[in-house]
């Protein structure tokens, strides 16, 4: 009898009990205010809103569906958090989903999303212009240019992709491919967290 794999062969455990994301194309946008974000779906309803709590110890990002109730909250590890580990906890159980990891690096933007008890890759998400990447870090003027990034499963297989665009705030599209074992309600929440992190 076969081993059981390491890797997850769903991403159900990772869904999140408050929402429902099972389209396969969302719109992020930042809205005037910086660090708060509106998720859109293909036929243009809200799917989630998250703004950035100020004044806290630990960053906070609460999310709450398209009609106002609380969905997930992702929150930073450890005091005020420059890189490394964010969970998105679910506001209906309380429980961590997934973790979420930023490899701290000038030249290179990657954040993997994670199994929150074993610590196994679920997800990978990588910005595709590292020459970009790194301006943005050392030249605020490099921030008006979007980035682009690729999403990539447990096995290192592209899955989707998050694109920047050109606007007077951050705007992105978030793509995932039907097949896609990936929780798409971290793929999502990454695209605003790195958005507002990135930008520091």
């Amino acid at each position: 009898m076969p081993e059981p794999s390491s890797t997850p062969s769903s991403a159900q455990p990772y869904n999140i009990s408050t929402i429902d994301l099972d389209d396969d194309r969302y719109e992020v946008k930042q809205s005037m205010i910086r660090n708060k974000y509106v998720v859109r779906d293909s036929a243009g309803d809200v799917a989630l809103r998250g703004k950035q709590k100020l004044f806290k110890m630990k960053e906070e990002f609460p999310f709450v569906n398209g009609d106002g109730e609380d969905a997930f909250t992702v929150k930073a590890g450890g005091i005020l958090d420059i890189a490394g580990n964010y969970a998105i906890i679910d506001a209906g159980t309380g429980e961590e989903v997934v973790v979420l990891d930023e490899d701290f690096s000038l030249f290179v933007e990657n954040w993997t999303v994670r199994d929150p008890d074993s610590g196994a890759v679920l997800a990978t998400i990588r910005s595709k212009n590292k020459l970009l990447a790194a301006l943005r870090h050392l030249i605020s003027v490099a921030n008006l240019v979007p980035n682009k990034y690729e999403i990539f499963d447990a096995e290192g297989d592209h899955v989707g992709d998050i694109e920047g665009k050109f606007s007077l705030r951050d705007a992105y599209t978030v793509t995932i491919d039907d097949a896609s074992e990936v929780p798409k309600e971290a793929v999502i929440a990454t695209a605003c967290v790195l958005d507002a992190l990135e930008n520091k």
